[in-house]
C-alpha cells in the first residue's frame, strides 16, 4: 500500500488536467488504500466466517479491530478532502477553483455529494460499539465505504477529464456496454479467485491459531459445563 499508492498519487500529480499536485496526496492515497482495504477485508471475512463456521478463528475481536482501523483511516481521508478544498481556496488558482466548482455544481455534482456521504458521514456510526460488534451492520457499512472509494476514483478520473483545457475535449462520459462488461467481469473474476482460494488453500494462517487455542479451550470447557 505504501509503495503502490504513493506512486499512484504521483501519477495523478503529473497529469495537469486532474490538478492533484499537493504534497498531501501520497499519505492521503495510502490512507485511502488502508480505508478501502479494511472495508474489503470485512466484506469478505464476515460472510466467510459465518458460512464456513470459523467464528472461533475469525473472532469478533478481529472484526471490531478492523472496524476501528477503518474508522481511523476514514478520518485521515476526511482530512485529505478538507486539505484539498482549503488549498484550492487559499491558492487562488483559477483552474483549481473551477475544478472545485465543477465538482460541487457541475453535471457530476450528485456523484461528489454521494462520495462525501458514503466516505465521511455513514462510517461515523462506527463510533458506537454496538454497531462495531454487529456483523450485519459492519458488512453494509463496509460495502458503503467500497462504493464511496469507487466514486472517489470516478471523480478523480472522469470528472477531471470532462472539462479539459481544450474545447474539443469538453463532454460528458456515458459508459458503454463494454465498460459495464469489464466492470462486472472483474467482479466475477475476483469472486471466482476468492472461492478457489477458500477451496484449495488454508483460509486462516495455521501459525496464528496458536494464540487462539487457549481462548478456544476455555470457551469449549465453559460450554461443556453449561451443557452438563
Amino acid at each position: 500500500m505504501l509503495s503502490v499508492h504513493t506512486v499512484v498519487s504521483f501519477d495523478f500529480s503529473v497529469v495537469t488536467v486532474s490538478v492533484r499536485n499537493k504534497t498531501i496526496f501520497p499519505p492521503y492515497f495510502v490512507a485511502g488504500a488502508i480505508y478501502s482495504g479494511f472495508a474489503m477485508v470485512l466484506v469478505l471475512a464476515i460472510p466467510v466466517r459465518k458460512f464456513y463456521g470459523i467464528e472461533d478463528l475469525i473472532t469478533m475481536r478481529h472484526v471490531e479491530n478492523s472496524a476501528m482501523v477503518m474508522l481511523a483511516t476514514g478520518w485521515i481521508v476526511a482530512y485529505g478532502y478538507a486539505f484539498e478544498a482549503f488549498m484550492n481556496w487559499y491558492g487562488g488558482d483559477p483552474y483549481e477553483s473551477f475544478l472545485r466548482w465543477n465538482r460541487l455544481h457541475g453535471p457530476y455534482s450528485s456523484f461528489y455529494y454521494a462520495l462525501l456521504f458514503t466516505n465521511l458521514v455513514i462510517p461515523q456510526i462506527l463510533w458506537v460499539k454496538r454497531i462495531r460488534t454487529n456483523p450485519i451492520w459492519l458488512f453494509f457499512i463496509s460495502l458503503d465505504v467500497l462504493v464511496g472509494m469507487w466514486l472517489e476514483r470516478f471523480i478523480i478520473v472522469v470528472v477531471s477529464l470532462t472539462r479539459d483545457f481544450m474545447n474539443s475535449s469538453v463532454g460528458l462520459y456515458y459508459p458503454t456496454q463494454f465498460d459495464w462488461a469489464i466492470f462486472i467481469g472483474t467482479l466475477g473474476f475476483f469472486a471466482a479467485c476468492m472461492f478457489l482460494f477458500l477451496r484449495v488453500l488454508p483460509a486462516v494462517s495455521i501459525s496464528e491459531l496458536k494464540t487462539l487455542l487457549p481462548e478456544a479451550e476455555v470457551k469449549v470447557k465453559h460450554e461443556t459445563e453449561v451443557h452438563q
